[in-house]
């Protein structure tokens, strides 16, 4: 596993209140996570944000320490994708699902998970709950072989994953990712 990044993934960050949040399911072979908030935007306008990934996620969890280096390509066979120096690059999932305005799924292991041998599918499902207002419903689960086995992996991934919905929201509400 990458160090930098499962420090990253392990560290105690300060995160908005999630509207509802909860590890789904923590097991050696596997691991669900499910995020959901309600955003104060168009699902369009969410939608759009989401696909501007370099913009709201944070550089703490990337590999080159900068999120303006991902790109996301909303096609089926699309990156979810990192530059890195000198020429290389990650790519941190593949999408394989997209319903423009309200869903995008992909597969892929991130972080120190894509070092191993497991593979997990990111859901954003978005669903309008007026002209105005988005309930927006990250899922990620994850299935595999992990050494020590994939449930040490549950808290980090689902605090790491609920900043990154938290980050989301606040782009997709005010333009920037956080309230600094």
């Amino acid at each position: 596993m990458n160090k930098i990044l499962t420090a990253a993934l392990l560290t105690t960050l300060a995160v908005p209140a999630i509207a509802n949040a909860e590890i789904s399911d923590s097991l050696p072979s596997g691991l669900g996570v499910k995020h959901v908030v309600t955003v104060a935007a168009p699902a369009s306008k969410v939608y759009a944000s989401l696909l501007k990934v370099g913009r709201w996620w944070s550089p703490d969890h990337t590999y080159s320490k900068q999120a303006a280096n991902l790109s996301l390509t909303a096609r089926p066979g699309g990156c979810f994708c990192e530059k890195l120096a000198n020429g290389g690059g990650a790519i941190h999932s593949t999408v394989t699902r997209v319903e423009p305005g309200s869903l995008l799924i992909m597969v892929g292991g991130l972080g120190p998970l894509a070092g191993a041998g497991v593979t997990g599918a990111m859901t954003w499902a978005l669903e309008p709950i007026d002209p105005k207002t988005t309930k927006l419903t990250m899922t990620y689960n994850v299935g595999g072989y992990l050494q020590g086995g994939l449930a040490t992996m549950a808290a980090p991934v689902d605090k790491t994953l609920g900043e990154q919905v938290a980050r989301l929201k606040m782009f997709a509400e005010t333009g920037k990712p956080t309230a600094n």
